[in-house]
């Protein structure tokens, strides 16, 4: 199997890795075929600080010795396998990156002789396109379970971003999902260590003179989890450890695993989630606002913001005119950069109609029924409150 092979076989096998934001309608850079497109294996993607690139995601290697129910890549599991050696993936990246087919890189790995050993394959593959190639774009690496305090400060001085997966939202649960990995010292404490070296190292050590950010993902159903132990956990990470997102993989049942009989999760689940994760982390919600259902789960039919929206503000609207900036946070369809806008234009004048809110990115008809203007509501808000 030749380096193209082996690079679309272990790419296809990515899709439940996550980094960013898919963005269909982002401009594709260089001039090459979409048939060279799918050979590449590159994803169109957003990065959380706005970012568009063309992103490579894939595995060094797809052997693992480990024996996850639900993942593809378990060990026993009968499928075709394949394995990158670090010199021969980097150089086959740079030659994609020179030819701009990729502008960027997800590099994960199954766990094979160890998580130690695997994290060694990772990075000496970074460290041979930063050092040979003298690649400067953006990489991600994956942190593996096992692996030494020594090599995650590594990772991080090679990587804009490291991550590591908890799966599950503590011990118990991940103990349904992947019984041979210790939730504590194999997945949370790679994460602390993290937190560690972005608070006590200067940061002229890190790439680029900045540490990288940190991300996890869990399989959302995986475990029988409930909604409210999976945003505990997150918002812990949030706070403690500068966990820049969490992400959430519906889970979705592989053949050939213990799970594969197992009901998919819905994916409006996961739409949820990523909702409530945003509202604890930027717009200043608890777990306590948050609509559980006596399931822990959060409603399926309604986003968050719009559950607490109702039971909150119907009855008590914000006054635009006055209104702090966290209580602007609270009204649906006023997001981060309206809310910013609202507080300039008070500045000048006084906002009086929906048009106004229009005019600085405001979903003004979400907002409508939460607001008033001067003490009042207008016509169209009490058009929308009676429906």
């Amino acid at each position: 199997m030749d380096s193209a092979d082996t690079l679309r076989l272990l790419t296809s096998q990515m899709s439940f890795e996550v980094d960013g934001e898919p963005s269909p309608s982002s401009p594709t850079p260089g001039c090459f075929s979409s048939k060279e497109r799918d050979q590449a294996f590159v994803h169109p993607a957003q990065l959380p600080n706005g970012q568009r690139i063309m992103l490579l995601k894939t595995l060094l290697s797809s052997v693992c010795e480990r024996d996850c129910f639900y993942c593809p890549f378990r060990s026993g599991r009968d499928f075709r396998r394949a394995t990158f050696k670090p010199d021969e993936f980097a150089s086959l990246f740079a030659k994609l990156s020179a030819a701009k087919m990729a502008e960027g890189m997800f590099l994960s790995s199954g766990v094979a002789g160890g998580g130690a050993r695997t994290q060694d394959q990772i990075l000496a593959t970074a460290e041979i396109l930063r050092k040979k190639h003298q690649y400067r774009g953006y990489i991600h690496l994956k942190i593996m379970p096992g692996a030494e305090k020594a090599q995650v400060y590594r990772a991080m001085q090679l990587a804009d971003r490291v991550s590591i997966n908890l799966e599950a939202p503590n011990t118990e649960r991940l103990a349904k999902l992947a019984p041979h990995k210790i939730f504590l010292e194999e997945l949370l404490e790679p994460l602390k260590w993290v937190e560690e070296f972005r608070s006590t190292v200067p940061a002229y050590k890190f790439w680029k003179g900045r540490a990288p950010s940190t991300v996890t993902q869990f399989v959302a159903g995986g475990s029988d989890e409930s909604d409210l132990e999976l945003l505990t956990t997150t918002n812990w990470l949030n706070k403690n450890i500068s966990l820049k997102r969490a992400y959430f993989s519906a889970f979705n049942p592989i053949p050939g695993t213990p799970f594969e009989d197992k009901p998919p999760t819905d994916p409006m689940r996961e739409h949820r989630l990523y909702q409530a994760s945003f509202l604890l982390r930027d717009y200043g919600f608890d777990l306590e606002d948050l609509p559980f259902t006596s399931q822990s789960n959060l409603p399926l039919q309604v986003d968050p913001k719009q559950a607490w929206a109702q039971t909150n503000l119907r009855d008590r609207p914000v006054e635009i005119n006055k209104a702090e900036k966290r209580e602007l946070l609270r009204v649906p369809g006023i997001g981060l950069r309206g809310a910013e806008a609202i507080l300039s234009a008070r500045k000048l004048r006084r906002l009086r109609d929906l048009s106004a809110l229009r005019k600085l990115g405001v979903v003004a008809e979400r907002a409508a029924p939460y607001l008033l203007f001067d003490g009042r509501r207008i016509a169209t808000q009490m058009e929308l409150i009676s429906r």
